[in-house]
């Protein structure tokens, strides 16, 4: 591929994955504005300056186009976790997996925000949000049983993996809800260090 070949590529990817990103901000907040039943592909479309049609393109329907986000794509986490350091305990090593995910939604929090309340509003979309995760769950548990040895089906990666998952869900929901000093970062490993540290509980206040 030619210099020429190669800008050009990467000029239809930015301009796809701006595409992408102008459809989901606009049905976010159309939603967020007049609740998930009266908003339409149509509008969204129209908001992001694009064709019906075009839309199809990115996603099958309206709620994908709420839940889905490059962020939760699974595979580089999986990734990352079969090349983690094998003298890291396994949870430390999803922890650690989860680094560029976490960067990715911290660049853009105000959307995540969006999404999350629009989501707490309209809690049918959660099935959706979670379905998605299902194949990264068992990619992750057969590479944690890589990790320790185990079979998948010993119940300590599964283990892992649903620990893990519910703490970073919950850093996460601390972080589009808190000030907007601390990042997502300083959520995920507070929530990791507790849960390593063995979930003590917290002083009594005074």
């Amino acid at each position: 591929m030619t210099d020429t070949d190669q800008a050009a590529t990467g000029r239809r990817d930015r301009k796809k994955r701006q595409t992408r990103a102008a459809l989901t901000a606009a049905a976010l907040r159309l939603v967020a504005e007049r609740g998930l039943e009266h908003v339409t592909v149509e509008e969204i479309s129209e908001a992001a300056d694009v064709s019906s049609r075009t839309f199809f393109n990115y996603f099958t329907c309206k709620d994908e186009a709420l839940t889905d986000d490059p962020a939760l794509d699974g595979t580089p986490v999986v990734a990352r976790l079969a090349t983690a350091p094998q003298e890291v305990p396994a949870l430390q090593a999803v922890r650690l997996a989860l680094d560029e995910a976490v960067d990715t939604m911290q660049v853009d929090r105000e959307l995540w925000r969006l999404r999350l309340a629009v989501i707490a509003q309209n809690p049918a979309l959660l099935p959706r949000l979670m379905a998605g995760n299902i194949e990264t769950e068992r990619a992750m548990i057969a590479a944690i049983a890589v990790r320790l040895g185990v079979d998948p089906d010993h119940g300590h990666p599964a283990l892992v993996t649903a620990v893990a998952g519910a703490t970073f869900r919950t850093a996460m929901l601390r972080w589009a809800a808190g000030d907007d000093s601390r990042p997502l970062r300083d959520f995920v490993d507070e929530a990791f260090a507790a849960v390593a540290a063995g979930l003590p509980d917290p002083p009594h206040p005074s």
